[in-house]
């Protein structure tokens, strides 16, 4: 067998030729051969401790193949840089020449792209004369190099045999010397390769009963051989028997070598061999702590200084460094070798507990000297990270050393009674853990604080345990001492009071020490890591005994009882922080607002009554232990942000608002904008104006604070209304504003939470006018327009930007979706109504739009030659503006508003009338272009009403058969007819018995009792067996008897009427507003459609509409208000009215006596959203925000019931930025109008009346149902909110989900209509 060095030269010469594959060399002398042998000879020197440490030639020979890969000096090595040169000089003009070559080639496009270009420079270079000249002279010197390397390793080996037998001789005369390994500069000077024999020589030679200098020499010979020859020896088994063994020997320096043979093999030997080294050391601990010469007691403490003790630590130590190194590499072998270590270990450290152990209880055990060198329990963190690991550690405990658990638990338990008993005392507990070290050289630890180290190792150890499921099951536990088992309950229990018993420092002086070991700190990075988990983790933690443990502080503040905790604010603030993350949760948010058994508050208050009391005494500085404290903001700010993770949510808010908390921050928060703007002026004493300077600052900072609390609120419908009442919209408004400002600066736009918020307050007039006053809109038009238009400044262009494919860029996508967001009908309408388009003669390029009105009139009505071409991007940027068109259009009131203010159909026609080919002969041929079939697309939209098999609107996209576009275009009205689906024949009407009955009961002068419940039930057997049936005349009839009826009772009746008579017979449609005008024309087309409606039916319907305007300003009051939907006449157009007239056939005297009737109930408030306009029946202050009950009452229970029915779409709208409460509203103010077939919307409407007005919020729990897998695709392809705007609801029938509907009724209805039958009281 040749010699190691040789291998390893020849494998590195074929490294080099693989790393420089491209290679040439030419002519060498005999001067480079010997430069060539002392750079190899050194580069080798250098690469020695890699090559010696590996356990086989073949793994030696990987090492050098990925030496430039593993090695960052592998190109400072001197033998690389003279290769490197010598192939520079030599090929380094034929790779030029070659470049030279491809360079022309490329430009004349025979060659393109840089990896092409490499290929073939490498693929000329290596077929070239030179390379190949290179090649052999290499080759030849380098076998010349190798061969005089292993000549002089054979002579340098036969000198050290010779010195080895001379050394050997002048022992035996009784000389001895500690010849260090590595002292000699030769190459693998230090190894001697060993046969099995002399192996076995030496094992024989290491028995303890030897004499001392024979194991001496024997050691010395053993730590000169390679470790993985020794370990995989067949005297390895003795050989480990005698080292344990010996490591005990008094000699110290003897034992000192046998632990650096150990520490050596650790680290060189793969993990199946130390696995022997390390149970054999671990073996020798377990002897010495149960021999007799053990005596190192706890409460004599123990001097690190003293060497026995040192000794100790040393190995302990070694062990301690090998249980964090294992877990990185024993996945890779049999699970047996991992079991080993972990059961060796086990077994040492838990010798302290056994019962057969004869030692006192006061000795120091083997985890004591564990804690003292690993305080936080680092190898276990290692050892259950992994399952394949973790599963062993716990199966292990579980059945042999579970003793250990037990040991740990009680640790903590002494501990906690020792602080409880020194507070309840009034004194002072020693903390170790912030202890300094006055003296540098003392080094010794006392009895105490041995214990506290043994402590906060139990507490990490146990933290760990709670992670995992398998960490749980070992508990309960029972403890000698205790005659109760122990629970993880218990456990967790222990811990929240550890937080306020134990020592603890106000937060400032935490900051300064780098390392905290107190019990706060450490059980808060446990409580912490649990919070934040998910599964089995975080739900031991959801149990009202441990909230109850955790809110004792608060619970004694709110009492007014004595507190004995240890730095108060400290404590408090600990608590907020583990709450709040318990609130971030599903189960924990549940937990805290309705405990474990769904409990009532009358019995037992939950801790969410508990905080929201808490909080408010601390806005009002009501508790006096706190009361000038430093820390009192941050402690308000803490559990501010508590309740703000509950009211966030629509179930949290609604348990909230009854203790007024948004009015405390509200006020707080005005107390602090008057301070804040007393802040004296500075003068020019420095320390002075430092000391207001930071005042300022602490004040600025607290007002933040308040104003973030408060603009959370609107995070929920019903949330916004109460940010309302409490004045400060405009103010939360602008704080939003800035943060959003500084997100975008720094690239933290996508915070969901944000743009629900901006969703929410779009929704609603005053939000609105807010945003366009804090500058917000104008921001996001500025950066939308910077991004159609300019681009970014910052992009090199190295190419012509390409044409986008899809018809809005993705760059504007967010953009175009922030704009659907907030251009909801109230905004649209405050930001627009009665205001004129510029229609400038001219645009300067430089003139960016700030306001939405430029943006209808840069990129909407683009009507003159002057706006085209003041756009970079025509095509791209007028499709945006089309496509936002569409979906604003999909909301009826928004297009009638647009329609009557700046005819957007006629710039459309006159557009689509433009754009047609120029032909000699008679009219031209349109032109089928992108914005041709945009444009085609919302004239069809914006001029047919109709649901899903009602109407058909034309595809924005080209036939994928034949290539062409199969819709006919139009310039001029009507619609073409393909456009209108044909209405199917309605089928021969049979008698139903069902029907009948229900007929016969609405009929019949006698009621019995409970009338409406029989009706109601029958009403839904008819709907679920023949829902066709009910419609048309019937429809008419059932809803007018049963209205009728209810109208004549007073306990149905919510609101009280005055008597009305109709006026005015001969109404004509120019007497009312054009945004009505157009409804009228739009629902008389649509009625004729459906075969509803006569010829004459326009003035019957403007009769209805101007009668129900008449009757219903009976019931306003008069409001001074700067909101335009507030001046007077209703915003929008009347749906419901309309609807009604369709299902009365166009009879306009039962139309307006039945929504005379219907104004009655509590039903026509959230159907027919005119009803409240200015109402008197609801509190001015609702009046004056512009908000409807639909929006904060049913809209906020949708969302409500979205969370809890449909956790996957509640998260799917949260994800898309979007709030289901918008879209809720555009169906409900709308009636489904354009969503749903005229059959449908007649079921809706049916099912609220007879089935109550929480139906309504049903209805649309059951549209999200229907609509699940649409809207889980759609928000994965970012475009959720278009998709629910612009498509209508295909499939959906309302008789379909009338079980479901029943089943959310029997849950929900109690909690629904108690909180409709409010929307008249203040602050609901």
């Amino acid at each position: 067998m040749k010699c190691k060095i040789a291998i390893f030269v020849s494998d590195y010469i074929s490294q080099v030729k693989t790393f420089q594959g491209k290679l040439e060399m030419s002519h060498f002398t005999s001067e480079d051969e010997a430069l060539l042998q002392s750079m190899l000879r050194q580069l080798l020197q250098s690469v020695k401790e890699k090559i010696t440490g590996a356990p086989s030639v073949e793994c030696a020979e990987e090492i050098l193949l990925h030496l430039e890969e593993t090695d960052e000096n592998f190109h400072n090595y001197e033998f690389v840089k003279y290769l490197r040169q010598y192939i520079k000089n030599t090929v380094g003009p034929v790779i030029e020449e070659e470049t030279e070559k491809c360079t022309s080639a490329q430009n004349q496009g025979e060659i393109s792209g840089y990896d092409t270009l490499v290929q073939h420079l490498t693929k000329k270079t290596r077929e070239s004369k030179e390379y190949r000249e290179m090649m052999h002279a290499l080759k030849t010197v380098m076998m010349v190099v190798v061969e005089s390397l292993i000549n002089k390793f054979e002579e340098d080996r036969m000198h050290d045999k010779e010195l080895a037998s001379k050394a050997k001789k002048e022992r035996q005369g009784g000389y001895y010397t500690d010849n260090c390994s590595d002292s000699d500069s030769s190459f693998n000077q230090s190894y001697a390769f060993m046969s099995q024999e002399q192996l076995q020589l030496l094992a024989e030679r290491l028995d303890p009963s030897q004499p001392k200098e024979v194991r001496q020499e024997a050691l010395q010979t053993l730590c000169l051989a390679p470790a993985s020859d020794i370990l995989s020896s067949e005297s390895w088994p003795s050989l480990r028997k005698h080292l344990t063994i010996s490591l005990a020997d008094p000699d110290a320096t003897y034992s000192e070598k046998i632990l650096r043979f150990y520490a050596k093999t650790f680290s060189s030997s793969p993990f199946n061999m130390t696995k022997e080294v390390y149970t054999s050391l671990a073996r020798h601990l377990e002897l010495y702590f149960l021999s007799g010469e053990y005596s190192l007691h706890i409460s004599s403490g123990l001097d690190v200084s003293n060497s026995d003790v040192n000794r100790l630590l040393k190995k302990v130590r070694l062990l301690n460094e090998y249980q964090k190194e294992a877990p990185s590499s024993w996945i890779r072998h049999p699970e047996k070798y991992m079991e080993e270590v972990v059961e060796s270990t086990l077994s040492l450290l838990s010798l302290k507990h056994k019962t057969s152990h004869p030692a006192s209880p006061d000795l120091l055990s083997p985890m004591h000297f564990m804690a003292l060198l690993d305080i936080k329990a680092v190898w276990f963190k290692k050892w259950t990270h992994a399952y394949y690991s973790r599963r062993v550690v716990f199966r292990l405990l579980e059945k042999k050393y579970k003793s250990l658990i037990n040991a740990a638990v009680q640790q903590c338990l002494d501990y906690f009674e020792f602080c409880k008993a020194a507070v309840n005392k009034n004194s002072k507990v020693t903390d170790f853990s912030q202890q300094p070290c006055s003296d540098l050289q003392n080094f010794s630890y006392t009895g105490p604080e041995l214990q506290y180290i043994y402590f906060v190792h139990s507490l990490c150890l146990l933290g760990r345990l709670l992670i995992y499921k398998q960490g749980q099951d070992l508990f309960p536990i029972q403890l000698k001492n205790k005659n109760d088992s122990v629970s993880i309950t218990d456990v967790l229990v222990l811990f929240a009071q550890l937080i306020y018993y134990s020592p603890s420092y106000p937060k400032t002086a935490l900051a300064e020490h780098t390392d905290n070991y107190s019990p706060e700190s450490l059980v808060m990075e446990i409580l912490q890591v649990l919070c934040d988990q998910t599964g089995s983790a975080a739900e031991c933690l959801y149990t009202d005994t441990v909230i109850d443990a955790l809110l004792h502080p608060v619970q004694s503040l709110l009492n007014g009882t004595e507190v004995y905790i240890n730095c108060l604010e400290t404590t408090l603030l600990d608590v907020a922080d583990i709450l709040a993350r318990i609130a971030a949760s599903e189960d924990g948010l549940s937990l805290l607002l309705y405990g474990e058994n769904e409990k009532t508050a009358i019995d037992s208050p939950t801790a969410a009554h508990v905080l929201v009391q808490f909080t408010k005494k601390l806005l009002h500085d009501d508790i006096s232990l706190l009361s000038g404290s430093e820390l009192m903001p941050d402690v308000k700010g803490a559990f501010i942000f508590v309740c703000r993770q509950m009211y966030r949510t629509c179930e949290g808010l609604q348990m909230l608002i009854p203790y007024g908390l948004h009015e405390s921050i509200a006020e707080a928060w005005r107390k602090t904008s008057l301070l804040s703007e007393r802040v004296p002026t500075p003068v020019s004493d420095a320390d002075s104006t430092s000391s207001i300077s930071q005042e300022s600052k602490a004040s600025l900072l607290w007002e933040e604070t308040l104003l973030d609390a408060l603009l959370n609120f609107s995070t929920t419908p019903k949330g916004l209304f109460l940010l309302h009442s409490t004045g400060a919209m405009n103010d939360c408004v602008n704080f939003m504003f800035n943060s959003l400002s500084k997100k975008i600066q720094t690239n933290e736009y996508e915070d969901f939470g944000d743009r629900i918020i901006v969703t929410q307050m779009a929704t609603t007039p005053m939000a609105a006018v807010a945003l366009q006053n804090s500058g917000f809109i104008k921001a996001l038009v500025t950066e939308l327009w910077a991004l159609l238009e300019c681009g970014k400044d910052d992009l090199r262009i190295t190419q012509p930007k390409s044409i986008p494919t899809d018809p809005i860029d993705q760059s504007c996508q967010k953009s175009f979706l922030f704009l659907v967001n907030i251009l909801t009908h109230p905004a649209v309408f405050e930001l627009l109504s009665k205001r004129d388009i510029p229609n400038k003669p001219m645009y300067s390029f430089r003139e960016v739009p700030t306001d939405i009105i430029d943006i209808i009139d840069r990129l909407i009505i683009l009507n003159s030659e002057a706006k085209i071409h003041s756009l970079f991007n025509y095509e791209q940027s007028h499709i945006f503006g089309l496509r936002l068109l569409n979906v604003l259009c999909c909301e009826l009131n928004t297009l009638l508003l647009l329609e009557t203010q700046y005819k957007v159909s006629q710039v459309l026609l006159t557009a689509q009338e433009e754009n047609v080919t120029e032909t000699s002969e008679g009219p031209g041929v349109f032109i089928i272009d992108g914005l041709s079939v945009e444009r085609n697309h919302v004239l069809v939209r914006i001029n047919m009403i109709g649901g899903p098999q009602e109407r058909i609107l034309p595809l924005r996209e080209l036939d994928k058969g034949s290539g062409l576009y199969p819709w006919p275009m139009f310039s001029s009205f009507p619609v073409p007819k393909c456009y209108l689906a044909e209405i199917p024949r309605k089928t021969e009407f049979r008698q139903d018995k069902d029907l009948d009955k229900l007929l016969k009961l609405l009929k019949s002068p006698d009621k019995p009792t409970r009338w409406a419940e029989i009706c109601r039930k029958q009403f839904c057997k008819v709907m679920k067996t023949r829902p066709d049936s009910i419609g048309g005349p019937i429809l008419a009839e059932l809803i007018e008897k049963f209205v009728s009826h209810l109208s004549e009772s007073r306990t149905d009746c919510y609101f009280s009427t005055g008597s009305y008579k109709a006026t005015d017979a001969d109404v004509k449609k120019e007497n009312l507003s054009s945004v009505q005008q157009l409804g009228v024309e739009m629902t008389v087309r649509y009625g004729k459609y459906l075969n509803l409606l006569k010829e004459d039916a326009e003035n019957g319907l403007c009769f209805v509409l101007m009668n129900c305007e008449e009757f219903l300003k009976q019931q306003q009051r008069t409001v001074v208000s700067s909101l335009r939907c507030l001046q007077e006449h209703y915003a929008g157009y009347d749906w419901f009215a309309s609807s009604i007239f369709l299902i009365m056939s166009g009879d306009r005297e039962k139309t307006l006596m039945f929504l005379q009737q219907f104004s009655c109930l509590l039903v026509s408030a959230f159907l027919w959203l005119p009803r409240l306009h200015l109402s008197m029946h609801l509190p001015v202050t609702t009046v004056e925000y512009g908000i409807h009950p639909v929006y904060f009452c049913s809209a906020h229970h949708v969302e409500m019931l979205l969370k809890a029915e449909l956790p996957l779409v509640c998260s799917a709208f949260h994800m898309s930025g979007f709030a289901p409460s918008q879209i809720c509203l555009q169906w409900i103010t709308q009636c489904f109008w354009n969503y749903m077939d005229w059959s449908e919307i007649c079921h809706y409407i049916a099912i609220c009346i007879f089935l109550g007005p929480d139906y309504q919020i049903y209805m649309c729990i059951s549209v999200f149902r229907h609509l699940q897998h649409d809207i889980l695709k759609h928000t994965e392809a970012r475009d959720l909110q278009v998709f629910l705007k612009e498509e209508a609801l295909h499939g959906f029938r309302v008789s379909d989900y009338l079980d479901y509907m029943e089943i959310l009724e029997k849950i929900y209805r109690p909690m629904l209509l108690k909180d409709m039958r409010t929307i008249g009281a203040q602050n609901t």
